[in-house]
């Protein structure tokens, strides 16, 4: 690749604002001379340093200023990572959603929940069913994926065709309302494809991704010997899962109770659009779950990653007020960690073991499938589509690199297969690919409670150096006129050491302190800046030599 000093005005230029070198917080911009197509909204949840972050959102500045361009924001599916972001784009954006069905379902009562939702512009689209915005001639075209309502989407710009697979993989057993349209994606292929946007999350697996009806087996024996309660752990968004849940349910007489904020907002949903069919007598309220023959139960909650206040962890905790973990239960996490959370799910999985359950996860048992596509699958969507050149989304760096790698063994030239990192600029004139240089302003916005944006790095930094090695108060009185200490200092320790067990320590530390201040001239100890600095320096250095900790120092003046 070359980097092209300036943009060309008929180019298409192709710009991540998030999903490459990452996994979540999806959105790709595809812009043409006056108009900008955005490609999925989607939200990351925080890394572990991240501390009190909810959750992490790309920074959009670039669609903001730019916001009389853009005409749409087109969805590929309702996972979070793709559709999370979207009450905080909203915002700020006035522009038509397009998504299925069942996507624009769940984008409903996520905006309903912000208080957006009378002022969207919710626009639905069918696989197969073509639309357009602005200069961009959209199909979405049928995949498989661990969400209904999946759709790649193949997008004719001035310069060529593009398509962007969604995450998918490939199904054959799956009904053909859910199964990858292979014969359309052959046939884009055929008419010749500029760029492939591909999902790479999986390029490390060999083989093909199992299919969902492993899954259903796995969970059919599990639940024919079941000798009490089972409870299933899932993605609230698996609605397939969801549904084999209550099917199997249903083969062994037993009645299916629903736990879970998200989960039980998600069945409404799929429920309500024809998603997920239950029969009325096939639930169970959470409040006659005591009272049911275990035998004839069975739970459906989330917390398959362990997340600290969720249903299942409660349970493991034996903190939830419904639901008491009891031996002869049956627990089954279907789902697998997600990059980060293993210790969490291990957390969960020990104390449900220790509370007498009896506990199934992927790793002892095929309780769960992906719904990415492994190695084989990926080089048969290459096969099939044929692009001139393909970019891998969807994956941390080194799934990117191995993808290229996976790509130049099926022929292609390395320079075919382009890395984009968040904030490039790619552009095309249908022959070519450079990258020209990058956005003014990209990364990430972190969401913590109602502030959007307002946690910066020194932030994050003082929360984990607080989380380290407490903090230290220093807390006096200082006479304006003369310089000398009125009142105090006292010290107050939080998460540095206990009051009543380090009384020599501090007490040392408070003569540490009027040293310091005495020492200084009547002009510096009226100056409460210098006060403070001088402070905090004389006392960091006497509890490091003393406990070799950090604690953050944190002078109070006050001015008598």
């Amino acid at each position: 690749m070359t980097r092209s000093k300036k943009a060309k005005n008929k180019n298409l230029s192709i710009i991540p604002l998030g999903g490459v070198g990452e996994i979540g917080k999806n959105m790709t911009v595809l812009r043409y001379a006056g108009d900008i197509l955005v490609i999925d909204s989607g939200l990351m949840f925080p890394e572990e340093e991240m501390l009190g972050v909810d959750i992490v959102i790309p920074d959009i500045s670039y669609l903001i200023e730019n916001k009389d361009k853009v005409r749409g924001i087109v969805l590929t599916h309702g996972h979070e990572d793709h559709i999370g972001a979207l009450p905080y784009v909203l915002r700020q954006l006035n522009v038509p959603v397009y998504g299925a069905k069942l996507t624009l379902g769940f984008v409903s009562s996520k905006l309903d929940e912000h208080h957006l939702l009378d002022n969207a512009d919710l626009r639905e689209i069918k696989a197969g069913e073509g639309f357009s915005v602005a200069c961009f001639d959209i199909e979405p075209i049928r995949v498989s994926h661990s969400i209904p309502d999946s759709v790649g989407l193949a997008i004719r710009t001035p310069v060529g065709m593009l398509i962007h697979t969604c995450d998918f993989k490939f199904d054959l057993t799956s009904s053909d309302s859910r199964r990858l349209n292979m014969s359309r994606f052959s046939k884009l292929g055929d008419d010749g494809v500029l760029i492939m946007l591909s999902d790479c999350t999986n390029v490390e697996k060999k083989g093909f991704t199992p299919s969902e009806s492993v899954v259903a087996t796995t969970l059919d024996q599990i639940v024919s010997s079941a000798p009490g309660r089972v409870i299933v752990a899932a993605f609230a968004s698996n609605i397939r899962r969801i549904q084999q849940v209550y099917d199997i349910a249903a083969r062994y007489e037993r009645k299916v109770a629903v736990i879970g904020r998200s989960m039980a907002r998600n069945c409404e949903i799929a429920e309500a659009l024809g998603y997920l069919e239950v029969a009325p007598e096939a639930k169970l309220q959470i409040y006659e779950v005591d009272s049911t023959d275990p035998r004839e139960v069975m739970i459906i909650t989330t917390g398959s990653q362990g997340e600290p206040l969720s249903a299942l962890t409660r349970m493991a905790m034996d903190g939830h007020k419904k639901v008491k973990i009891t031996e002869g239960d049956t627990v089954i996490i279907s789902a697998t960690p997600i990059p980060g959370n293993e210790a969490l799910v291990m957390r969960t999985i020990n104390h449900l073991f220790r509370l007498g359950a009896d506990v199934v996860y992927d790793a002892i048992s095929p309780v769960h499938v992906s719904g990415h596509g492994n190695q084989e699958d990926l080089k048969l969507m290459l096969n099939l589509v044929r692009p001139k050149f393909v970019i891998p989304v969807h994956g941390e760096p080194r799934h990117m690199v191995k993808y290229r790698e996976l790509a130049v063994s099926m022929g292609y030239a390395p320079e075919s297969v382009i890395k984009l990192s968040i904030g490039d600029i790619l552009e095309t004139d249908g022959e070519k690919a450079n990258i020209s240089g990058k956005i003014a302003d990209f990364g990430s916005i972190m969401v913590d409670g109602i502030g959007v944006g307002d946690v910066s790095d020194v932030v994050l930094r003082d929360r984990r150096h607080l989380s380290q090695d407490g903090i230290i108060l220093v807390v006096m009185s200082i006479d304006s006129n003369t310089g000398e200490v009125a009142a105090g200092p006292d010290i107050i320790s939080r998460g540095f050491v206990q009051l009543e067990q380090a009384e020599d320590l501090l007490e040392e530390a408070k003569s540490v302190v009027l040293d310091e201040v005495s020492s200084l001239s009547k002009e510096d100890a009226t100056e409460w800046a210098t006060v403070k600095s001088d402070v905090r320096s004389a006392l960091a250095k006497f509890l490091y030599e003393r406990t070799r900790r950090r604690p953050m120092v944190v002078p109070v003046i006050m001015e008598v």
